[in-house]
């Protein structure tokens, strides 16, 4: 009786780990595209500013967008309705060479739920480089925006920070939540 016993509780066990909700939580995992403007399709340029598009995560639609000496990334097929608009962080900034792209495998399969790009903040009396921010942005129809900043430089654990705020995407409501400054900061 015991060795049935034993058997029945192992195929319970068996059948709940394979089920689809349970293969569907086993988490994240991050990719890595270049941010290289040179390789981009010009948009739009004048002497306000420019806009590109640019290859993201297995052809997953990029834009980037600068004015006023700050950049703004969109995302998806429809980028205008499905982001808040131009989001940028107040000084002078530019972009990092490249960009994580967190996956969730919740549908079954490895999708862009965020992503984490390192921006460049220039220091506003002399213009010239002074901080860096991990800025963390939620990919979702209606929903992408930035939803956490973690100052690279005054968190000797930055990735990972930006990383856990980046899995949590999904639950942030662009609309009515503000973005979470995680960690120590002193960027700006």
């Amino acid at each position: 009786m015991a060795k049935l016993n034993t058997l029945l509780a192992f195929s319970t066990l068996l059948l709940a780990v394979s089920t689809p909700a349970a293969m569907a939580q086993s988490g994240f995992t991050s990719a890595y595209t270049d941010l290289d403007l040179d390789q981009c399709l010009v948009l739009d340029a004048d002497d306000f500013g420019a806009s590109w598009s640019c290859p993201g995560y297995k052809g997953f639609p990029l834009l980037v967008q600068e004015g006023d000496l700050r950049f703004s990334l969109s995302y998806g097929f429809d980028a205008d309705e499905s982001s808040v608009g131009f989001q940028t962080l107040p000084p002078f900034n530019t972009l990092g060479s490249k960009l994580e792209w967190r996956l969730s495998n919740a549908l079954g399969r490895w999708f862009p739920i965020a992503t984490i790009v390192r921006y460049y903040t220039a220091d506003p009396e002399t213009g010239e480089d002074s901080g860096q921010v991990l800025v963390v942005t939620q990919i979702a129809e209606g929903n992408s925006c930035h939803i956490a900043y973690v100052d690279a430089r005054a968190n000797a654990n930055a990735n990972e920070l930006a990383r856990e705020a980046a899995d949590k995407a999904g639950d942030f409501d662009c609309m009515s939540d503000e973005v979470e400054i995680i960690g120590r900061f002193e960027a700006y």
